[in-house]
């Protein structure tokens, strides 16, 4: 068995105050993948920086205070690698990924976007550049018998029911035309090639969310988004058992925004 857990922290120095460092030390994940850690390594408590028993890798981004990306895996792995061969996000603290055996595991944060700022453009360019990367790396772990899964904050909801207010964010960033499109592209089989983890064992489900503005009662409400995906290559995802979010007992309890997204592979 193989189980996999991807959250958006929201900053890792606060999390670990809240109780990310308890939930770490109850997880039974193999492997743990974290976005928006907002630290350099040497600002990180030791606890969170390299906890017993686990074996890690922190890539910050080169702009202070923001994105970084972070892996922690049971066992050391194989190979490491940060960024994705691009020559302006490899060091914004979006991509890493690791090899285990027969699989590689990446935490990616892809930007959010603000309509109609440079922030938007960024995401597109992003994209733009990301999604022939995913079909390299889906056509060298086949080459090498290996599995992928791409776990993190993707920032889009891909359909109506993956956000619970769609009519009102439909012109919204993270529910654009365009973002959708993309993401659908990467779950083409003729195109990307992956498939959403959790969708394709809950074909019917609302949601589940995993993610709910601190602003009213969204999480008392569950008005969420499912922006954090497991998206793996076919043959991973139909070893997949059960997958589910984390979500807390109650508002108070919360370490994140986000909850953790965890799924139970097979092999």
């Amino acid at each position: 068995m193989l189980t996999v857990t991807s959250v958006n922290v929201n900053g890792l120095r606060a999390a670990a105050k809240k109780g990310f460092v308890e939930w770490l030390a109850g997880t039974s994940a193999d492997a743990v993948c974290l976005q928006e850690v907002r630290a350099e390594e040497a600002q990180l408590p030791e606890e969170v920086r390299s906890p017993e028993g686990w074996f890690t890798v922190h890539a910050p981004a080169a702009a202070k205070g923001r994105a970084g990306v972070s892996l922690y895996t049971r066992r050391e792995p194989d190979a490491v690698r940060v960024g994705f061969g691009s020559a302006e996000f490899d060091s914004s603290g979006r991509y890493v990924e690791a090899d285990l055996p027969g699989v590689t595991v990446a935490s990616l944060y892809l930007p959010s976007g603000e309509v109609g700022t440079e922030r938007q453009d960024e995401k597109y360019r992003f994209m733009g550049e990301f999604l022939p990367y995913l079909k390299d790396l889906r056509a060298r772990a086949a080459a090498d018998g290996r599995e992928v899964v791409v776990c993190g904050d993707w920032n889009i909801a891909h359909h109506e029911a993956d956000l619970k207010n769609w009519k009102a964010n439909r012109k919204n960033a993270g529910f654009l035309p365009e973002e959708r499109e993309w993401l659908s592209r990467v779950l083409d089989e003729g195109d990307g090639g992956y498939v959403d983890v959790v969708r394709a064992l809950h074909p019917e489900q609302e949601g589940p969310y995993s993610w709910w503005s601190y602003r009213g009662r969204a999480f008392d409400n569950d008005s969420g988004w499912r922006i954090d995906y497991q998206i793996a290559t076919p043959g991973l995802a139909a070893k997949a058992v059960k997958a589910h979010v984390e979500r807390a007992a109650t508002h108070e309890e919360r370490w994140s925004d986000h909850a953790p997204v965890t799924a139970v592979y097979e092999m």
